[in-house]
């Protein structure tokens, strides 16, 4: 038996209970802490910069900085990236907001799928086998995700996005079904909440950190798209909740790696400890970040210099940059959906994610 945890129970409670509560009081703070609901410069170094961008570039963890790895799935690590150039040119070239939409959807499905997954692993680890079990923790999660995206797009526009303006598809009929929609995710929160309780009470498997990642799911999403309409509180909910945790993840990785190639550039990094992994991903993050300013946005000249009033690149220069600028992300959306399936989890993985039993590494 794994055990009803990831990490154990402290650092499980900290990592997807401790985000969502600094998530919730900055959320509450925030009419102390932005002005009428912007995003102020300082958050967006904390929470855009150091967190969510960030998190992208711990992927590196797993991928690119592990020459094993690529000499492995050498042909994965090749094509996705000229595929999502190559398609992120042609969306662009045909339409900038084509590009964006179909990106921010992407990124939709992504932050969705994260959260089923985390509930798919505590499912494994509890040892649970239900068919009915499986079905509502599934249909819980995604109506903890996706009622508060029916109700943005039924609500647009909002003092937040995605990406930017636009990029999400305006559908006004879809307002009909915001009431039944939320009908039907009320009913399975208790339907969940029933169900866990009747199964604890008949002595079956103990899973509080899958309870814990679906209460968070559905208070974190409903508070930061339904019940209020801030960017500041937006971002904070949206980006801590699936940052952090990912970014937990892929240090317990990066260590159970170092052991198995104690001479890679990921056992070198993770040396230095977690301070060390946490500034290079930081460091990549700031430079692609410095290239999206100096080259597109030209809107934070404090910090990555240049002015605001530069040129900007032409329609054809654009439909290059923008998506060499946006690999990053559509590279981790795309490898992530593949990276952590069970049957691709090696040693080092199963370590990091706590299952017991998992080969260690030759001495």
């Amino acid at each position: 038996m794994n055990g009803p945890w990831i990490w154990g129970a402290r650092v499980d409670v900290a990592v997807f209970g401790g985000s969502a509560a600094l998530a919730l009081v900055l959320a509450a703070l925030a009419p102390a802490l932005s002005d009428e609901g912007a995003l102020p410069l300082w958050g967006w170094i904390t929470f855009v910069l150091a967190v969510d961008v960030a998190h992208v570039h711990t992927t590196f963890f797993r991928t690119y900085f592990d020459r094993e790895e690529l000499r492995k799935r050498r042909a994965l690590y090749i094509a996705t990236p000229l595929a999502c150039w190559a398609a992120g040119a042609c969306l662009h070239a045909t339409s900038e907001r084509l590009f964006w939409r179909v990106l921010a959807y992407v990124a939709v499905l992504h932050f969705v799928r994260q959260q089923a997954g985390w509930v798919a692993i505590y499912r494994a680890r509890a040892g649970e086998r239900s068919r009915l079990g499986r079905v509502l923790d599934d249909a819980t999660i995604y109506a903890s995700t996706c009622f508060p995206l029916l109700y943005w797009h039924a609500h647009l526009p909002r003092a937040f996005r995605w990406f930017v303006e636009d990029d999400f598809v305006t559908l006004p009929w879809l307002a009909a079904l915001v009431v039944p929609a939320g009908i039907v995710w009320a009913a399975l929160l208790v339907a969940y909440a029933a169900r866990a309780a009747l199964v604890a009470w008949r002595g079956g498997p103990r899973n509080p950190g899958k309870h814990l990642v679906v209460a968070t799911t559905a208070i974190t999403w409903f508070s930061g798209i339904v019940a209020t309409n801030s960017d500041f509180q937006f971002t904070v909910t949206n980006v801590l909740v699936h940052g952090i945790p990912y970014m937990a993840l892929l240090w317990a990785f990066a260590r159970e790696r170092a052991r198995e190639a104690p001479t890679g550039l990921v056992a070198r990094i993770v040396t230095g400890g977690v301070l060390a992994f946490a500034a290079a991903a930081l460091a990549l993050a700031f430079a692609e970040e410095a290239l999206w300013d100096r080259l597109i946005w030209h809107d934070k000249p404090s910090i990555f210099g240049g002015m605001r009033e530069a040129p900007l690149l032409g329609p054809s220069a654009r439909a290059l940059v923008v998506p060499l600028l946006a690999l990053p992300q559509a590279t981790h959306y795309v490898l992530d959906a593949v990276l952590w399936r069970r049957k691709d989890t090696g040693p080092a993985q199963a370590r990091a994610l706590g299952f017991r039993g998992a080969p260690e590494p030759a001495a």
